[in-house]
């Protein structure tokens, strides 16, 4: 199998899940397979809840980013892996673990994915999502509060503190090493027409 990775970065709620699924959707589970840098936050079992909820979740060191490259290799080198499943709710690691297996297109999706040069280094195409920032912060609080359960204040100190700090130190400036800048993510239509054809013409190669 002739594995092309490609990676999906970008500002928290900047749009880059909606365009993973429209990719995924479009050639189908069979022919995309999806990893979220997410997944690989470090496990922190001996910290109580308490000083957990204090740590820096939006810089690379809070990453167990080497095991996502190995993850990468196994993938492209046709073998399938266990990867983490992160419990937000707990901020750790769970105990589980999901399968995701082999597939001619593997996305990469984080917010911090290109800060890594050992994951540039495993990317054959590089998609950085840009949007504004008010935008971004909305759709962060809207999910955060909704679907994480966090209460409105701690979603708001947590991207002053850190969130948008991290983000002009480390995600704005790695924008510098994409391929291909998408305003607006999965919504602008003229780029994610673009992706589909270079991924489908990498497919009609293998």
């Amino acid at each position: 199998m002739n594995t092309i990775i490609i990676g999906i970065a970008g500002g928290t709620g900047s749009g880059k899940t909606t365009l993973t699924e429209r990719l995924r959707d479009h050639f189908g589970a069979d022919e995309v397979s999806v990893i979220n840098h997410d997944s690989y936050y470090k496990r922190h079992d001996e910290l109580p809840y308490e000083e957990r909820c204090k740590l820096n979740y939006d810089h690379p060191d809070s990453f167990d980013t080497p095991l996502m490259v190995a993850h990468l290799r196994e993938l492209r080198a046709g073998h399938p892996v266990q990867v983490p499943v992160y419990d937000y709710t707990i901020h750790n690691r769970s105990n589980e673990t999901v399968l995701v297996k082999p597939a001619p297109v593997i996305i990469v999706e984080g917010i911090l994915i290109f800060d890594s040069p050992e994951l540039c280094d495993l990317m054959d195409m590089k998609v950085f999502v840009d949007t504004d920032a008010d935008v971004r912060i909305l759709r962060r609080i809207v999910r955060d509060v909704k679907e994480r359960g966090r209460t409105l204040d701690s979603v708001v100190t947590q991207y002053l503190t850190t969130v948008k700090p991290m983000h002009e130190q480390f995600v704005e400036p790695s924008k510098r090493k994409a391929d291909l800048i998408v305003p607006e993510g999965g919504h602008n239509l003229v780029a994610l027409e673009l992706l589909i054809k270079w991924v489908a013409d990498h497919l009609k190669e293998q």
